[in-house]
């Protein structure tokens, strides 16, 4: 045995990423952006990798974290954010979305409407900046920085030298901004225009922000680093959808065919790829080759798509099923400890409350056939529960279905419950966006199933079983003094101590001595086990005719959770020292009550195991 500290092991992706950085900085192929004079001052030995995954992996290596001005790269974000301001039909009318095959630069506008190919070369890129809405440049320019910033997780810079030098040999693309206006695809006197474009086109950034911008686009418009929402996730598959086709103008056909990420390249070196749902990579290397590409960056990105498997278009089939459990209440109840009566009743007509328990990534293909069996077993359901407790993923159109499918159950008077979704969930957001003011008759959220479960046992209760005035239970109905007689219960009862509690009240605190068994007579009472970070988790609600703290009787160990009344409570209460008295004078009397404790311990071991086996 050793006393050295152990060393950590180095994370296998950052050790390929090394390697593949110290293979590919060989290459010397290519010349720096010189047509801006600011970038041909840009050193040709820099080179820089990372990569960021959807779930918050950093990678880097290299020069990660020099700065560099974005250039084209800006341009998929901005027209994101032109189509946050006016929608897709509105952007298309400015903006087309065919490839062209020409390079950057080039003047490649319809020759009738004037509109420019797409947003990837710069004619559609001025048309796309044109289009953010702000009554200033300076206002546009503020939404804009904003834009990046919630991209790349903290707020960016406008590099003022290169800004300076764009502006002063962008004679070509102001020529471009006076041609959109003659065809009206700018309203206004291009030359603000125009100076904005050049200005996101000198936004400094590094490699780490390159990758994180990426992964964002990757995660769905939310910034994985921070949580943030940069753009709304409807609009993520166009931007994707025109960088896939566009990003890298005259090399994107080859770029698809050999890479298969969406992407866009920038003429200051950096590159960025996203493959949708995984990750965001960013490379930076000033060094270009005949297409205005970065030849580093396109050789890293080729390389570890071959590597990890990184293709688009080279996805898994889906894997296992979505429905991870499929229970009812006659074999799966909640934790409310129910008198025997109820407990009769749930399991003969518990099969109307159905629970689905989903898990991995909802989608499409994946959602559907859960919607076609929830659409074809309705016959004798009372209500559906969804937990989404094992749900990593959900996109649009699986939202859809399950709003679709939540009217038509609705109509049917069939309740839905909806549990751990989360309060940043996109099924929420969807929800909240189509259901307007009916989102909280409709769309019942509960943060656990249990307290869901246990809504739904109660209305199926109140249907089945006719109600129960608030009042304390008589004696005989206290499950602990089964067995006793009538003469045995009158010992027992001039023996207890009744206590009352407001609503909200701890009866027991965890951590605290045992001295009492608790009798409930009226009233109802919540188990709460407390947690290592402050918080506490719902273990039970006791009804009346249940004992509750036997537990610490028996084991005299200190209370192990808390209980609290949920509503106003009556108690009746045995102290350790008049149970153990029963034991000299009453000795039968007491080996019942311990029996009954005993027993109704095997009776909750039992349902923990029956719901175990179900849950395994």
């Amino acid at each position: 045995m050793t006393n050295e500290t152990p060393v950590p092991l180095l994370s296998p992706i950052l050790e390929h990423l090394r390697e593949l950085h110290r293979e590919i900085s060989a290459i010397t192929a290519g010349e720096v952006a010189a047509y801006i004079p600011e970038l041909a001052k840009a050193d040709p030995r820099w080179f820089g990798i990372c990569v960021v995954t959807t779930n918050g992996g950093v990678y880097e290596v290299g020069d990660a974290r020099q700065p560099f001005t974005i250039q084209s790269i800006s341009k998929p974000f901005v027209y994101g954010l032109a189509l946050e301001d006016h929608g897709r039909a509105d952007v298309l009318k400015k903006v087309g979305v065919e490839p062209t095959g020409d390079a950057f630069n080039s003047i490649s506008l319809d020759p009738v409407t004037g509109r420019p190919r797409n947003p990837m070369i710069n004619a559609g890129a001025i048309a796309s900046t044109g289009l953010i809405e702000g009554m200033t440049p300076q206002v546009r320019l503020r939404r804009i920085m904003e834009m990046f910033a919630h991209y790349a997780g903290r707020e960016l810079s406008v590099d003022g030298e290169v800004y300076a030098s764009e502006s002063a040999t962008g004679h070509r693309n102001r020529a471009i901004g006076h041609m959109l206006r003659n065809f009206g695809i700018l309203r206004e006197d291009p030359m603000p225009v125009v100076e904005t474009y050049f200005q996101q086109c000198s936004i400094l950034g590094d490699c780490r922000d390159l990758a994180t911008m990426a992964a964002t686009l990757a995660n769905r418009g939310v910034n994985p680093l921070t949580g943030e929402q940069a753009i709304r996730g409807e609009y993520v598959e166009s931007v994707l959808g025109v960088m896939g086709t566009c990003g890298m103008y005259d090399y994107a056909g080859e770029w698809l065919y050999e890479v298969g990420m969406p992407a866009k390249s920038g003429v200051a070196g950096g590159v960025i790829a996203v493959l949708p749902g995984q990750l965001g990579i960013g490379v930076f290397s000033p060094l270009l080759d005949g297409h205005g590409n970065s030849v580093r960056g396109i050789r890293v990105c080729s390389a570890l798509s071959r590597r990890w498997d990184l293709h688009l278009f080279n996805r898994p089939g889906i894997g296992k099923s979505v429905l991870r459990l499929r229970l009812t209440a006659a074999e799966f109840n909640s934790s409310r400890v129910r008198p025997a009566a109820e407990t009769a009743v749930l399991r003969e007509h518990g099969q109307g409350l159905h629970i689905y328990q989903l898990q991995g990534n909802i989608v499409f293909a994946t959602a559907e056939p859960i919607i076609r069996e929830i659409a074809e077993r309705t016959a004798g359901r009372e209500a559906l529960i969804l937990d989404f407790r094992h749900v990593q993923t959900i996109n649009e159109s699986a939202c859809r279905l399950l709003h679709d499918v939540l009217l038509q159950l609705h109509a049917a008077g069939i309740a839905v419950l909806f549990t751990e979704i989360g309060s940043a969930s996109p099924l929420r957001r969807f929800m909240k966006a189509k259901l307007g003011t009916r989102f909280a008759e409709v769309f019942r959220i509960f943060d656990e199933l249990d307290p869901a479960l246990e809504w739904c046992e109660d209305r199926l209760l109140a249907r089945l079983l006719p109600a129960q005035p608030d009042t304390s239970i008589a004696a005989q109905h206290f499950e602990i003094l089964a067995g006793l007689n009538s003469n045995e219960i009158d010992i027992v009862m001039k023996m207890l101590e009744r206590r009352t509690y407001a609503a909200g009240d701890a009866i027991i605190t965890a951590g605290e001595p045992a001295r009492e068994l608790f009798l409930l007579a009226r009233g109802t009472v919540t188990v709460f086990l407390p947690l290592e970070d402050g918080t506490r988790k719902r273990l039970a609600t006791f009804t009346p005719g249940s004992a509750f703290g036997e537990m610490a009787i028996l084991d005299r160990a200190p209370r192990s959770a808390t209980i609290v009344a949920a509503a106003p409570v009556t108690c009746e209460l045995l102290s350790l020292g008049k149970l153990a008295a029963l034991g000299h004078t009453h000795p039968r009397i007491k080996i019942q009550l311990l029996e009954n404790l005993s027993l109704a311990l095997c009776r909750k071991l039992r349902k923990a195991n029956r719901e175990i086996s179900l849950l395994v």
